[in-house]
């Protein structure tokens, strides 16, 4: 049976480790051509480097999802070398190490902006030249990676996070009720505690926060990467083809826990 993903093109930003890697392979195992993009060049290879080694096809661009140039110039180089863009997985972002925990009177002017710019305005800025491309040529499929943070606050020293990423869903809503019609359909994933290289980076710098960061996780331990890359590639499907404008939880229950 022919997969619906199958001679696809997907764009993954933040393609060079953690969700996005996971999602990038899990694409290629479908028959997805992937794009994966990042600011840093060498994980980049690592991650081309094992979709190819799997049997699959990839290629990567280097991109700082902050600036728009380079943004367009991303979504450029995609056309260039494939033609279109069928999905896009925005997934680039992550905490500033050092300000998840800082309470709202704390966090300082740069920390708000470095979490807005890459967790917000990256997001925003993807979505703009991805759907400009999907409107041309007649649909495609966007998600996004938010976080139980975008769904409930449940511990202080979340507020330039939190606001991230409760933007990042109002945006997702906004942009599926905006392009539904035009068969652009937009979602959003929602990771609860997750092995990715930030998350281990904040514990292994605020060991004494473990406990309160798992705070609600009802499954008891942090998820795996590959587990989010699944709902995303679902998402990305013909079998979620009457699904959009969703903030989907992959997040071992902390929001109901929570």
């Amino acid at each position: 049976m022919v997969k619906s993903s199958e001679g696809k093109v997907v764009l993954v930003t933040g393609g060079s480790s953690g969700i996005g890697r996971a999602a990038a392979l899990a694409f290629a195992a479908e028959g997805t051509r992937v794009v994966v993009a990042s600011r840093s060049v060498e994980p980049l290879r690592d991650t081309v480097c094992a979709i190819e080694e799997a049997g699959g096809k990839g290629m990567f661009v280097q991109c700082d999802v902050s600036s728009a140039a380079q943004v367009e110039a991303m979504v450029n180089t995609v056309m260039e070398a494939y033609g279109r863009l069928d999905f896009a997985f925005n997934n680039a972002g992550g905490a500033v190490v050092g300000t998840p925990f800082a309470l709202t009177a704390d966090c300082t002017e740069a920390d708000w902006d470095r979490e807005i710019n890459v967790n917000l305005k990256g997001v925003w800025l993807c979505m703009k030249y991805e759907i400009s491309q999907m409107l041309k040529q007649g649909g495609g499929v966007v998600v996004n990676t938010s976080s139980v943070a975008g769904l409930i606050v449940n511990r202080p020293g979340r507020a330039a996070y939190a606001s991230a990423k409760h933007g990042v869903i109002g945006l997702t809503k906004a942009a599926a009720l905006e392009y539904g019609k035009a068969g652009i359909r937009v979602n959003a994933v929602c990771p609860g505690p997750t092995t990715v290289p930030w998350v281990e980076q904040l514990l292994a710098a605020h060991p004494e926060k473990k406990e309160p960061f798992m705070n609600g996780c009802l499954l008891g331990r942090l998820g795996r990467p590959e587990e989010v890359a699944q709902a995303v590639v679902w998402l990305c499907s013909d079998a979620a083809s009457f699904v959009t404008g969703i903030a989907m939880p992959v997040d071992g229950g902390v929001v109901v826990g929570g």
